[in-house]
């Protein structure tokens, strides 16, 4: 990254003195009153999908707060629910923390705590905690009351824990079948917070696990498992969004009343397994989810995408899940410096795809060589040079930054240019090639446009012109004032490139509003994906993967990570020079 760019690679103690968010303040606090010595956080997706741009913001919290004040960051995938998680996402997370620039401290599983999960029920059991209700779904629900109603107590509520304990230990064996019974905490049904109206803790599912194979036929409810699994590995700052922030009380009280740090005995499978004594009290702290608009960021409905041939898979680059806008050409540097910028609130937002674009936009303009390429291409021939008149031009890599050298570029006789750089009825204001009119070419020299050719068709097939000799670079006439520069790539010497054209995947800011009976199915914008045969100058044609290029009056493009062709190159429009969605908002 290049010193004048902003970064959010700051050292620990100048990155914590700039940052000022309320999260950051209560992780000061909290040192300097000795609550705790050093600083745990964890990143705990479910692997039932690919992390999107939303985790963004997660990932950047819960392991750059540890990074500034020199604590430690877990990676722990939250496997609770085997029917929808597939070894394919966990792959998946951990390639995009990485490409995020960040490593974790230990990768954990809410699987690995199975054993301590079962203890605290059957601690929390014998404490009149909880108890095993007979009820069905539809009827828990009946009995659960409203927002405005009170629920009513189940009538198996006072189950002696005698009798508790012999069901739950009978739901452990596989006795009963999926959905017969479930345990369920002991709170309060008359709570004004639905979350405490004696939630399930643990329900009946028949389904083989990823990591624990047939062993379980009981699997504990989400937010039982994610607060003991964050008392479990010593978490002291449990960081999450918004939504959560009703289910704290919930969180606190499966902490307080199973009290891991006081009870080691609960996590014996874990010490026996070799693993260090780090029970703690988690406090949990809530903050704002990243919206962009012109997107959606449900699992749910990426999944559908992906299901119903929408989109071409989780890594389609129209996506906006991590594997995608990498895809796009989205470089992590982007994303960090995007959601460091937003910083962290409790108040959500919708942010503007513009600013996720500009951010993009920015940090491309420093990082990104340039190249030449024409993507939609005409042939201008130059009839007063030589049939085999051929020459290397020298260029810059980069305009504002030296360091990246220079290169050669050919030029002959035969050229390449765009076709909308050329009109024969120019609109008012013009500035490019005409019948009879000069333009520059870039680096070349400034060339008349003599001769219009067409098929049969009457397509404009071939323009001819001639180059002013006296233009060329270095020379005299060089200075002459013309109006207009186009870029170009040597007929003789262009490489061919499959160059796709991406573009927001719905056309309108908040596809997940249902509108007159419309879903964000509707809203799928035809125009995000074409792809082009295009040529480019050679430089381009060996990149490496993932190598982003400023297309010269274009664009960003990336050459495709999956597809490295030196003899047809793949590249993927990461973003237009300039927001082309402004003038349609």
């Amino acid at each position: 990254m290049t010193p004048d760019h902003p970064t959010d690679t700051l050292p620990a103690d100048a990155a914590s003195e700039r940052r000022q968010d309320f999260i950051r303040q209560i992780v000061r606090e909290d040192l300097a009153s000795g609550r705790h010595a050093a600083i745990r956080t964890r990143f705990p997706p479910e692997p039932n999908g690919y992390l999107h741009l939303g985790h963004t913001r997660a990932i950047w919290t819960d392991f750059g707060i540890a990074e500034e004040f020199g604590g430690r960051c877990n990676l722990r995938l939250d496997d609770t629910n085997p029917a929808r998680e597939d070894p394919e996402y966990v792959r998946a997370i951990q390639d995009d923390v990485r490409w995020l620039g960040y490593e974790w401290a230990e990768l954990r599983h809410a699987s690995d705590y199975f054993e301590v999960f079962y203890l605290a029920a059957e601690k929390l059991i014998r404490q009149g905690d909880a108890f095993v209700c007979d009820l069905s779904a539809d009827e828990v629900r009946a009995y659960r009351g409203s927002l405005t109603e009170p629920g009513r107590e189940s009538p198996y509520r006072n189950r002696s824990a005698e009798e508790n304990l012999d069901l739950f230990r009978r739901m452990r064996a596989g006795e009963f079948p999926d959905g017969a019974r479930t345990l369920r905490a002991k709170i309060d049904m008359g709570s004004g917070n639905i979350n405490l109206r004696d939630p399930a803790l643990y329900r009946i599912k028949h389904v083989e696990h990823q990591n624990t194979g047939s062993d379980w036929p009981i699997y504990p409810m989400y937010d039982y498992a994610h607060s003991l699994s964050d008392a479990a590995e010593g978490i002291t700052h449990s960081l999450c969004t918004l939504e959560f922030e009703d289910h704290r009380p919930l969180y606190d009280w499966c902490v307080d009343r199973v009290d891991l740090a006081r009870h080691p005995e609960l996590v014996k499978p874990l010490t026996d397994r070799g693993l260090p004594f780090e029970a703690d009290k988690p406090r949990q702290i809530e903050f704002s989810r990243l919206n962009l608009n012109y997107t959606v960021m449900s699992k749910r409905k990426l999944m559908t995408l992906v299901d119903e041939g929408l989109v071409d898979g989780w890594g389609d680059p129209r996506m906006p899940t991590l594997q995608g806008i990498r895809r796009r050409g989205y470089t992590a540097d982007a994303l960090k410096l995007f959601v460091a910028r937003l910083g962290l609130s409790k108040q959500n937002s919708l942010i503007d795809y513009s600013v996720l674009e500009n951010t993009l936009r920015e940090d491309l303009d420093s990082r990104a060589a340039r190249r030449m390429a024409v993507l939609d291409p005409v042939k201008f021939v130059l009839t007063n040079l030589a049939d085999d008149h051929e020459e290397r031009l020298t260029f810059s890599n980069h305009p504002k930054d030296e360091s990246f050298g220079q290169r050669t570029v050919p030029f002959s006789r035969e050229l390449w240019i765009e076709r909308e750089d050329f009109a024969e009825v120019p609109p008012k204001g013009w500035k490019r090639l005409i019948p009879g009119g000069e333009v520059r070419l870039r680096g070349a020299g400034i060339a008349r446009c003599d001769e219009v050719i067409r098929n049969e068709a009457g397509k404009i097939v071939e323009l001819r012109g001639t180059l002013d000799l006296e233009s060329r670079p270095g020379m005299t006439g060089a200075d002459r004032k013309i109006k207009g520069t186009i870029h170009w790539v040597s007929a003789a010497h262009a490489v061919p490139a499959e160059v796709r054209l991406y573009d927001r995947l719905f056309t309108v800011p908040n596809p997940d509003t249902d509108d007159v009976g419309k879903t964000y199915r509707d809203h799928l914008n035809p125009d995000s994906r074409r792809s082009v045969r295009g040529y480019v100058e050679p430089a381009a044609a060996c990149a490496a993967p993932e190598q982003s290029f400023q297309f010269e009056r274009i664009g960003y493009f990336v050459a495709d990570r999956f597809d490295p062709r030196t003899d047809a190159p793949v590249f993927n429009r990461s973003v237009s020079l300039r927001d082309i969605w402004a003038a349609n908002v």
